[in-house]
Parts: structure tokens; C-alpha cells; sequence
């Protein structure tokens, strides 16, 4: 019964239905591979079995009924630790909100649950969601189900490799800096980063914040799947209860059209982040089978704006972003030493400080120029209908829990900054567009590659129907070996 595990949840909800396997039997038979698999990986971190077989039984219950079933009725689900479940802690890797229970689900949470799924655990992330890999004091590390020595990506690191290890049927992360998408490509399975603002966020926040909407900051999908994407999405999607008296949801999709259809750009590498020989071959790869199936493919066409400006642009108002959740202590060190630096000194780290703690003037004005990147994009996508890029520049790399400045990662046996692989991620998230990330086989060392198909403003459909066309040209989940007896 091992193959069940890695089923796309659109699978095991047909079986559901189909009646071919019970709910309570197909949880039981993930809990039994967490039992078995989750010391090793550390991906689940909270455990909500009991209560998640009360409502597997429900589920059944509901079959035999004859009633109508939701898309995702019965399927398994963990949700990352970041999200509010009822009586569990949400704590952000952070010792401080240990005791931060939450009194409701979130509204991803209870909106997923009502399309059927049955949510069994949380899984784990980095501390206050911000790095490339998934360990904390209160949790512990999460390992890579390829390789145990190595990352699983984050912050949704704990989601990604649930997923890939056969843990739990469909996920649900998070992504500002590349957290839904760098997991995805480092653990082999298919994430969306959804346009800004598509899915409300309430639930989740640092305790006390009933923000639905932070800059940049999205929550959305990961599958073995890209038809799990799209259900999940939808699932989610649409307005909050303030907005729905004059919003409603009508997402374009590809409406028929196939790979012939298509006119795709390719931005293979840049000198802003250089991307391994290896990530590289398999962005060209993606790109020979849109062409291979008709579609009209350019190396060279580029929004007309200067990636440096773009990069410098979306750092300053992610850091912004990131800095707002900091404790206050934190928070004013922070600005007690920008005081310091010299009015000339224009370091890596002294942009950071600065655009940490930016008045609100300097946060509108970069506002402003994000308005005209978007705007340049928008132009862009009336030419082309998907861009396809790397989202990391290497697959999964060992894990290093060294300070943040001293690491690095090795590209083409080049030494470069960690943190210089956020390009990528910041290339379209920091214009709000939609990106959905695919897998495309393992490497020689046996470790996973994605690639992300980004798209205009709204066009998630798009992108995803996008990821649908390649997983079918045979882009498509591969099991980690150790995990698929």
C-alpha cells in the first residue's frame, strides 16, 4: 500500500469517493509512515492524530450518507507551524511564543477543512520564518527526505518534506523570500506562490496581529501535483469578509489553450545571482519542452526594467516587512545602530540596517518604484503569457547553522552570499506576481531541481495550467528512494 502514500491528493480524494480506501483507513495509513519515517526527517512537529480520526470518522460517515463532498473530502493534511490551529501553539520557531495557543483556526485552515480536508499535524519551520532552512530551538532540524545531511528549504521546509517522504497528503506554506518555492524545488514537489493579497492570510501572524495582508507576504499550496495546486488554491482563494460586498473571484485560466498557444520568455541565469551549470541546463530544459510542444519560446526578452534596480527595490521593502515582526528590543538596536554609520557608508549591511528600520517616507518611496516595476511587468505579460527562471542556485546544500554571514553557497565552485539566491524569489514576488514552481527529476546526487513558471498579476491559473502542460510532458514527482517502501 506504500504507492498510496505518494498519490496526489486529487488521487486519494477520487479513491475516497470512489470508495476504494476509507478516510480513518488512509490517515491511519499516514500516521503509521510518520510513526515510522518523522524521527528521522523531524518534518511533523505538532500531532493532532486523535482529533484529526474523530474527524476522518465524521468524513466516512458523511460518504455513507450520501451527502455532497467537498474537492478535498477526507484527504490528509498537515499545515505549517506558522498557522493557527485550534489549541495548538503557534509559535514561529520562536522560544518566546511558546505559549501562543490559538483560540480558532486560520481562514486558509477553515477554509481547506471545509473543502473536506482532514488536518492531522503542523510541520516545521526557521525561526520567525526567516531563513533558506527549517531548524529552531523549540523543534529542532528538519532533514532533506533525499538526503538527511542536507536542507529541506524554508521557511516551508517541514511542509516540503512531509510531502516528498509520503507523509501527508497535501500542504499548505508560506512564501516572502522564497519559502513556498526554494522548499518545492529542494524537496522535489510543486508550490505556488500566489499573486499578493489572493488568499487571506488571517491566522496567520505574530500573536496579537490580525493583519490580513502583510507587503509581500503570501500563503499558498505545495502538492505532488500541479492538479493539487490548483484545488487547494481555489479552496483558499477569494475575498475576505470586509471585501466580499463588492469582490468576488473570476481567475483567468488557459481556457483551452495548449503549449502551441504559448509564448514564453526564458531568463536563464543573471550576473545578479548566477545559478549552478546544473540549475541552469534544467531552466533550458523546461523551456526545449514548451518549445518542443509548440510554443514560441525568446531567450532574450526581458521586462524593461534594470534588475538591479528591481533587486535593490524589493529588498528594501522586504526587510522592511521582516523587520516589523522583530521584537521591540531588537527593533531599536537596530536603529541605535544605523545612528552610527557614516552618511557615506553605503556597505551591503549598512542598506540592510537602513531599510530595516526606513521611515515611512522612504518605505512609499520604494512603494512608488514597485508601482512602476509592476506596471513594467503588466506590459510585459500583454507580450508573453509565462516567464520561466530558476528559483534557487543550487540544489538542496548541507546543512550550516553557522551565524548568517558566515555562510555561503557554491555555485560553479565559486564561493557566493547565502542570501544572494533571494533574487530570485524577489524577482517576482516583490511585484506581487504568481509563481509556480515544478520539479524536474533528481541529479546525479540523487537530489530534486524545480523550476518556477511565473505569470501576470492574477494570472495563477495560468501558471499552474502552465505546470499541468510540463508535468504531463513528464515533469513530475519523484519518491525519494528511502521512503518508497
Amino acid at each position: 500500500m506504500t504507492e498510496i502514500a505518494f498519490l496526489s491528493a486529487t488521487e486519494l480524494a477520487a479513491k475516497i469517493r470512489g470508495k476504494e480506501i476509507g478516510c480513518e483507513e488512509l490517515l491511519r495509513h499516514y500516521l503509521d509512515r510518520v510513526d515510522r519515517y518523522n524521527g528521522e526527517l523531524n518534518a511533523l512537529v505538532v500531532d493532532l492524530r486523535e482529533r484529526a480520526l474523530d474527524d476522518a470518522r465524521e468524513a466516512d460517515r458523511a460518504i455513507a450518507g450520501g451527502g455532497e463532498l467537498g474537492p478535498l473530502h477526507g484527504v490528509p493534511m498537515t499545515v505549517k507551524e506558522s498557522y493557527n490551529v485550534t489549541g495548538t501553539p503557534t509559535t514561529w520557531g520562536n522560544v518566546d511564543w511558546k505559549d501562543n495557543i490559538a483560540a480558532e483556526d486560520a481562514e486558509p485552515v477553515r477554509r481547506l477543512k471545509a473543502a473536506g480536508a482532514v488536518v492531522f499535524g503542523k510541520t516545521n519551520v526557521p525561526l520567525m520564518l526567516a531563513d533558506f532552512q527549517s531548524y529552531n530551538d523549540l523543534y529542532g532540524t528538519t532533514n532533506n527526505p533525499y538526503d538527511l545531511k542536507r536542507i529541506p528549504g524554508g521557511s516551508s521546509g517541514g511542509s516540503a518534506a512531509a510531502l516528498a517522504a509520503g507523509l501527508t497528503g497535501i500542504e499548505t506554506g508560506s512564501d516572502i523570500g522564497g519559502s513556498i518555492r526554494n522548499p518545492a524545488h529542494f524537496c522535489g514537489v510543486f508550490g505556488h506562490k500566489p499573486t499578493w493579497n489572493l488568499l487571506w492570510m488571517r491566522g496567520h501572524a505574530p500573536p496579537g496581529d490580525v493583519r490580513s495582508k502583510p507587503d509581500i507576504s503570501v500563503i499558498g499550496p505545495l502538492a505532488r501535483s500541479a492538479a493539487d495546486l490548483e484545488t487547494a488554491l481555489l479552496a483558499m482563494a477569494g475575498p475576505d469578509d470586509i471585501m466580499v460586498r463588492g469582490y468576488r473571484l473570476d481567475l483567468p485560466n488557459l481556457n483551452g489553450r495548449t503549449l502551441e498557444d504559448l509564448k514564453v520568455a526564458v531568463w536563464v541565469d543573471d550576473d545578479m545571482a548566477p545559478v549552478d551549470a546544473e540549475v541552469r541546463r534544467r531552466v533550458e530544459q523546461v523551456a526545449a519542452a514548451f518549445r518542443d510542444g509548440g510554443a514560441e519560446v525568446n531567450l532574450t526578452a526581458r521586462p524593461g526594467f534594470d534588475p538591479a534596480h528591481s533587486h535593490a527595490t524589493y529588498q528594501n521593502l522586504l526587510q522592511a516587512t521582516m523587520a516589523a515582526r522583530m521584537p521591540e528590543a531588537e527593533y531599536d538596536k537596530i536603529k541605535r545602530h544605523v545612528e552610527t554609520l557614516a552618511a557615506d557608508d553605503d556597505s551591503a549591511s549598512a542598506r540592510i540596517f537602513r531599510a530595516q528600520v526606513s521611515s515611512f517616507k522612504m518605505w512609499k518611496h520604494n512603494d512608488e518604484q514597485r508601482a512602476h516595476l509592476r506596471w513594467k511587468w503588466h506590459e510585459f505579460f500583454n507580450d508573453y503569457d509565462l516567464l520561466i527562471a530558476p528559483i534557487m542556485a543550487t540544489a538542496a546544500m548541507p546543512h550550516d547553522q553557522r551565524p548568517f554571514g558566515e555562510r555561503t553557497v557554491t555555485v560553479n565552485n565559486e564561493q557566493r552570499p547565502y542570501f544572494e539566491q533571494v533574487f530570485w524569489a524577489g524577482l517576482t514576488g516583490g511585484s506581487y506576481l504568481p509563481s509556480t514552481v515544478i520539479p524536474t527529476g533528481l541529479n546525479a546526487d540523487g537530489l530534486p531541481v524545480g523550476v518556477q513558471i511565473a505569470g501576470p498579476e492574477y494570472g495563477d491559473l495560468i501558471t499552474i495550467g502552465a505546470a499541468k502542460l510540463m508535468e504531463a510532458s513528464g515533469f513530475a514527482f519523484t519518491p525519494p528512494p528511502a521512503y518508497a517502501s
